[in-house]
């Protein structure tokens, strides 16, 4: 299993990495950022546990190159016998467990230090041999699928080492309709590259293309804007500031208006086009169902939060009065509430904390969270070249790396037990699966991570005593709910609007785009807020919008892993086993909703989303009664 990096949610990762503890983990009075050899070795991932050479990664690239013709031998055989099957599939795990290891190997070396060449032709031909792994295997499941049920019952009696690829075989049939011919399989594998064309615009567009202004900073000083730092200044206390980068961003990808609608309208037409030719009723269909999550589950988070507008139009209206301004815009929105207030932990102390909070997990799951920390999963300080933000990335046969640039602030302890979160289900899955069952998808992945954040910052307003910290923690807990539910809800509805718009062949020009998107904020934002121009544009900035019906996920996984959290805190060992074995444990074994219910919460009801915005209220109730008396 090679797991793609899981990001946190949009409105935490592009933070402002500055250098206070990577100062301190070289240990100099500077305010220049290290370069990777001035950081101790103690602080960095163990990337040799993957490949100890850049030799045995090629020796490793050269095996699978060797092994794809040998796919071809079973072309046209798989309906032959069990034996022949499982040969065939047994192969193709074979070379993407290798794979699996390729790709991670360059693309986390790359991300180490993306100005390293070396590095980033490696991960340019790992991504080149997984396109051509894909093109060698594209026959397998329409021939399998070609296969009656009734043969195919019979193959897996006689051979029983098909049993570990039940699920998969039940999920291919269910998807019998939708598989087209080897050939046409092949094909539409084959186009994927250029598919991807509309994507890789965005990316060169907005990272290199796009230039935004200098503004001038809280001490007149005049920086840079960057989407690295947008969110820092959009938080900052002085409304000046936060105005000049909103503007300063979002009048920057206005002067591309037109490009950028042309590029997510075509982007948006190539989800319609595969769609269709897999016989989906929809793009949304074709994108929910392979992973086994009904149309229904997505509509009714749209369905529900739309019926809890209330206590975010309560919140900005509470947002408005506490920064005391007459009006609220939207550049205000992630303002703190509560001043001069700054949780600074270094790395040792973040790991302590973090480990308190999770003992509600129980002793085997901190056991196995210190052993990460001990076997060096984990790339800690900014370096010179290091890319931004946070991830996890689980590989089979070896172990999890977490990849975060710690900064010693709360927010950097949260995505610690957020990314640690990923890895120990990573972790948990691939100790108790078999490889066809070890891989979970982001539906469930979003709810192990966000859980382990849930738990923290419980764990902190429980423990402080402190009124102003207090006041501090619960206006984050209600901005981490604010723009993880609400927000990706928000983008959700977006999505599933533009994409309805395009299969009743409208053509998605930025006219229609600006007018959808400033709709649908002056809906979830309510009476008070001013909807300002410079929002419209704001769904040309979302990279995630070129990732198919993704967002939306973050809001049922915060959903699923605050219901989790509650049972967790509540119920004790037994929500404990049955999150770790019913949960954890299960990897990919079952359709996620069914592992999600066996463990306790079922997502194709309104009762988890319902929980999280029951407890928004809650939290705003205890800040609304603090304020009132601060």
């Amino acid at each position: 299993m090679s797991k793609q990096p899981h990001l946190v949610p949009f409105a935490l990762s592009l933070m402002l990495l500055s250098t206070s503890s990577a100062m301190a983990a070289v240990g100099a009075e500077t305010f220049q950022i290290p370069s990777r050899e001035e950081i101790a070795a103690e602080y960095k991932w163990h990337l040799d546990d993957l490949y100890a050479s850049d030799e045995e990664w090629q020796a490793d690239y050269d095996k699978v190159k060797g092994m794809l013709p040998k796919v071809g031998e079973y072309k046209g055989k798989l309906d032959r016998s069990g034996k022949n099957l499982l040969a065939c599939l047994k192969l193709r795990d074979d070379i993407t467990k290798i794979t699996g290891k390729l790709y991670p190997f360059a693309r986390m070396h790359q991300d180490e230090n993306t100005a390293d060449n070396k590095y980033q032709a490696l991960t340019g031909k790992a991504q080149s041999l997984n396109i051509e792994v894909n093109a060698a295997t594209a026959f397998i499941d329409p021939e399998i699928v070609e296969i009656s049920a009734e043969k195919l019952g019979k193959m897996q009696k006689q051979e029983k080492g098909l049993e570990v690829y039940s699920f998969y075989l039940k999920s291919l049939m269910q998807q019998k309709q939708h598989v087209l011919s080897p050939r046409e399989e092949a094909l539409l594998s084959r186009a994927g590259e250029v598919a991807a064309t509309p994507a890789t615009i965005f990316n060169v567009l907005a990272n290199a293309e796009v230039k935004f202004p200098s503004i001038q900073d809280e001490a007149g000083q005049e920086v840079p804007l960057s989407e690295g730092r947008y969110n820092n200044y959009l938080r900052s206390s002085d409304r000046r500031v936060r105005q000049d980068a909103f503007a300063g961003i979002l009048g920057s990808y206005s002067q591309y208006r037109n490009t950028l609608a042309a590029t997510l309208n075509g982007h948006v037409k190539q989800h319609v086009f595969f769609a269709q030719a897999h016989d989906y009723h929809s793009a949304q269909e074709a994108a929910l169902m392979p992973n086994h999550i009904p149309v229904e589950v997505y509509d009714n988070l749209i369905t529900t939060v739309n019926h809890n507008l209330a206590p975010l139009h309560r919140y900005v209206s509470l947002k408005k009065k506490a920064l005391g301004v007459e009006e609220i815009h939207m550049y205000d929105l992630y303002a703190p509430m509560v001043k001069d207030v700054e949780i600074q932990l270094s790395y040792s102390e973040a790991l302590d904390l973090v480990r308190q909070a999770l003992a509600p997990l129980g002793e085997e799951y901190i056991v196995n969270f210190n052993k990460g920390i001990d076997s060096h999963w984990i790339d800690v300080y900014e370096n010179q070249g290091k890319r931004s933000g946070a991830y996890s990335w689980g590989v089979y046969g070896v172990h999890p790396f977490v990849f975060l640039n710690y900064n010693g602030q709360f927010s950097d302890a949260s995505t610690l037990a957020h990314e640690m979160g990923h890895a120990l289900h990573s972790f948990y899955s691939a100790k108790s699966q078999p490889y066809p069952t070890v891989d979970y998808v982001i539906f469930t992945a979003e709810t192990a991570s966000t859980t382990n954040e849930i738990l923290l910052i419980d764990y902190m307003l429980a423990k402080t005593t402190d009124k102003k910290e207090k006041m501090y923690l619960l206006n984050q807990y209600l901005e981490n709910i604010r723009t993880t539910l609400y927000r990706q809800t928000m983008f959700a509805e977006f999505e599933k609007e533009i994409h309805d718009r395009s299969e009743k062949g409208e053509t998605l020009t930025a006219d229609l785009m600006e007018e959808i998107y400033h709709d649908l904020n002056v809906k979830y934002f309510g009476p008070e807020m001013i909807v300002d121009k410079e929002i419209d544009i704001e769904w040309a900035r979302i990279p995630h919008f070129y990732r198919n019906f993704y967002v939306y996920q973050y809001a049922t996984g915060y959903s699923a892993a605050t219901a989790f959290a509650k049972q967790l805190q509540t119920e004790g060992k037994a929500a404990q086993e049955r999150y770790t074995n019913k949960f954890l444990k299960a990897g990919g074994s079952d359709t996620p909703i069914q592992i999600l219910k066996n463990a306790g919460v079922d997502m194709s009801t309104p009762q988890p989303i319902e929980i999280t915005l029951q407890k928004f209220n809650r939290l705003l109730d205890e800040l609304e009664g603090l304020l009132a008396e601060y």
